[in-house]
Parts: C-alpha cells; sequence; structure tokens
C-alpha cells in the first residue's frame, strides 16, 4: 500500500541522476508521496526547493570532493549533516530508500527508522571495490572503513535494492541477507527518451564515420583507454577515416583532453561536456560505433554501465572491453576486447567499420534487449515489489 517515501541521494542531483528520476516517477504513479533530498547541481537543478512533476525535492550546496580520500571525507560528512537536516524538516514517512555511494546515509535511516520508517538500502556501486579501482591504495585502513560502513548498511536495511545479479550476490554473501530481502532493479533507459532523429553528416566533420562515447570521465571509467586505442587506430591499424565525440563531464575531463592533446588527436577528438538531450539525441543517431571502454577492475566488471543500455536504446553497436557484467547487458550488441587491451579494442572498432551488416544486426540486437528484458518496465515492477517487501 502506497505512503509517503523520502528518497536520499548523495552522487547526483535530482532529475539529473536518471535512475533515480526513473525511481521516483514509478513510485509516484502507484500513488506514493515521494520526496527527495540530493545535492544542487552546478549548472542545473541549482534550485534549493523544487517540486517537479509531484516529486518534492529539497537540495542542500555541495562542493565536489578534491584532494583524495581526504576530500571525500569532508564531501560526505557534509552531506551528511545537510541530509540530517533536510530529513527533520521533511518529517516522518513509511520508507527511507538511501542510494548510494557513499554507505553513510543508513546514519540517516536508523533515525527515521525510530519512527516507524522501513530502509530500502538502493546499492549503485559496490563501495569497497570502488575504492579499490579509484585509489588503488590496497586494504588500508580506509578500505576497512568502507568496508564497516557497508556491513552496517546491509545491518540496518530491511530491504536491498541491487541493481545486477553481481550486486544481489553481494547482498546475499558478505551482506546476510535473505533472498527474499533482495530485489534486482537493473538501470535500464526510458525508451521514449532515446529515440532515432536525422543523421547529420556535418558532425562527422568530413569523415566517412563517427565514434562516440557517452557518460562519466572519471578516473575508472577507461576514457584514457578509450583514447589510446584511438591513438593506434590511427598508427597501427591505419584508419584517419573516422571522428570521434566524447560526450560528458567528470573529475577527469580537463585531463582526458590534454592526453588527446599529448596523443595528437586535437583535430579528430571533439569533447562536447555535458549536453542537452536534443543534441545527445543527434550524436548518437549519427554514430556508427559506441565505446564502452570501461577497464577491469574490482568495481567495473561486476557493474552495469548505463552507457550500454542507452547505446543500445538507440540502435548503436558497441565495442567494449570484455567485463562480466557488460556481457550480461550488450549479449551480442558489442564486441569484446580483453580487458584492458587497447589494440584489441582498436582492431574491433575497424572491423565494424568496415562491415555495415554487422552494425545494423548488432543495433537491432541491443534495442529489443533493451525494449523487452532489460527494460525499466520490469525494473519498475520489481521496484514496486520491493516496497511491497519493505512495508510488510
Amino acid at each position: 500500500m502506497a505512503g509517503r517515501a523520502l528518497i536520499l541521494v548523495q552522487n547526483l542531483s535530482v532529475p539529473f541522476d536518471r535512475r533515480v528520476w526513473q525511481e521516483c516517477t514509478t513510485l509516484r504513479d502507484a500513488g506514493w508521496d515521494v520526496h527527495v533530498i540530493c545535492p544542487q547541481g552546478a549548472n542545473r537543478d541549482t534550485e534549493a526547493e523544487a517540486e517537479i512533476d509531484g516529486v518534492k525535492i529539497h537540495r542542500y550546496p555541495l562542493r565536489p570532493a578534491t584532494g583524495g580520500p581526504l576530500g571525500y571525507v569532508r564531501e560526505y560528512g557534509l552531506s551528511l549533516w545537510h541530509t540530517l537536516r533536510l530529513a527533520r524538516r521533511v518529517g516522518p514517512v513509511d520508507i527511507v530508500h538511501a542510494c548510494n555511494p557513499p554507505d553513510l546515509l543508513y546514519i540517516v535511516a536508523k533515525r527515521m527508522k525510530r519512527h516507524g520508517a522501513r530502509f530500502v538500502f538502493d546499492q549503485h556501486d559496490l563501495v569497497p571495490e570502488l575504492y579499490l579501482s579509484r585509489f588503488t591504495r590496497g586494504e588500508d585502513f580506509l578500505y576497512r572503513l568502507v568496508c564497516r560502513l557497508e556491513r552496517k548498511t546491509y545491518q540496518a536495511a530491511d530491504v536491498v535494492i541491487a541493481t545486477n545479479e553481481s550486486y544481489r550476490d553481494a547482498a546475499l554473501t558478505r551482506g546476510g541477507k535473505k533472498p527474499d530481502e533482495v530485489f534486482v532493479v537493473r538501470s535500464a533507459p526510458v525508451v521514449e527518451r532515446f529515440h532515432a532523429v536525422p543523421a547529420e553528416e556535418s558532425i562527422k566533420r568530413g569523415k566517412p564515420y563517427l565514434l562516440c562515447y557517452l557518460g562519466v570521465m572519471g578516473p575508472q571509467d577507461g576514457v584514457d583507454y578509450a583514447l589510446r586505442s584511438l591513438a593506434l587506430l590511427r598508427d597501427k591499424v591505419g584508419r584517419t577515416d573516422w571522428h570521434a565525440v566524447f560526450v560528458g563531464g567528470g573529475d577527469t575531463f580537463e585531463a582526458m583532453v590534454a592526453l588527446s592533446h599529448e596523443l595528437g588527436l586535437s583535430d579528430m577528438v571533439e569533447f562536447t561536456g555535458r549536453i542537452p538531450d536534443e543534441d545527445l539525441l543527434r550524436y548518437l543517431s549519427t554514430a556508427d560505433v559506441c565505446l564502452a571502454p570501461d577497464p577491469f577492475n574490482p568495481l567495473n566488471d561486476v557493474s552495469t554501465m548505463n552507457k550500454i543500455m542507452e547505446y543500445m536504446a538507440m540502435k548503436r553497436p558497441i565495442v567494449s572491453f570484455d567485463l562480466r557484467e557488460a556481457r550480461v547487458s550488450a549479449g551480442e550488441a558489442a564486441l569484446y576486447a580483453q580487458p584492458n587491451d587497447e589494440a584489441e579494442f582498436a582492431e574491433l572498432i575497424a572491423q565494424l567499420l568496415d562491415d555495415p551488416d554487422a552494425r545494423r544486426t548488432m543495433g537491432e540486437l541491443g534495442q529489443a534487449r533493451v525494449a523487452g528484458p532489460l527494460s525499466w518496465e520490469n525494473s519498475a515492477k520489481a521496484l514496486l515489489a520491493a516496497y511491497d517487501a519493505a512495508g510488510s
């Protein structure tokens, strides 16, 4: 039975966080009174208070972390304080739904549980793996700390929402949750949002082919692998008949632009930053091959990449490194290079550029997956089932 839900997010603003916004609107449509606490965005979602399509959003100012792990301690401490402050303003709720990272929001949830709320933990990332993948500092004090916080979060949760089966396994094994307490709610694009528009040849800058990357540009996202692969595509494979566009922003954006200059790719690679949806659709509709260069590491191997789902929604063929959950998502809609093998990644790009029939078939297979078994419609049913279980 629907009631009052409070969703806590620290990693992105809402509705910019597409997964969280889909959850909000699904719950709203099911009759829930939905509130969200999240950071303010830099260029959008800047208002402190907003009501959008019936969802009440409470935002707080937050400066992104700088300076390594200690910068995250500062960021997370401030976000926790603001979240506690705003949660008191929202008042009692039936469900408190916390999305990680970080695994600190269980502190807010435990306080609200004292007043009758049930706690749904929405595990967007495996934070111990994220720590190892981002900082490569080994199993030091901070690693042990994030493991402890993850255990505390699992213990406090009445229900866990996992983004895929790998995350579900983590909740069952190291989280000690029962099978009927863990629900897989896969991230999936709203197919209606990702629709083809007429291709624009001018985007290719006079070249026959367009390569496209869409996504965050952080230390673990592999944009550096993509750029080095493109340099090999030019120098070793001998292909210069392409233009590449990198759409998105993040912590390493400026470093990636600098790397493209160092590799001599300035005339062949374009960085757009974050762009409106209408421009994104223009690039993806024109792209011949899309890139998923996330390297193998403890996090990426078990994580579902939104970019792969969005490429498939747009009927684009993909080149990816061979990661466990990348195969689960893309299936035959992608070609897979050996993990972190930039030369093979470049060769597979060339292989697809030379095979328009394969590109078309792979695009059709991917779109069918996103519209069928991996659709948000199926994820929405799992989300509502998780809420029913939490309330029972």
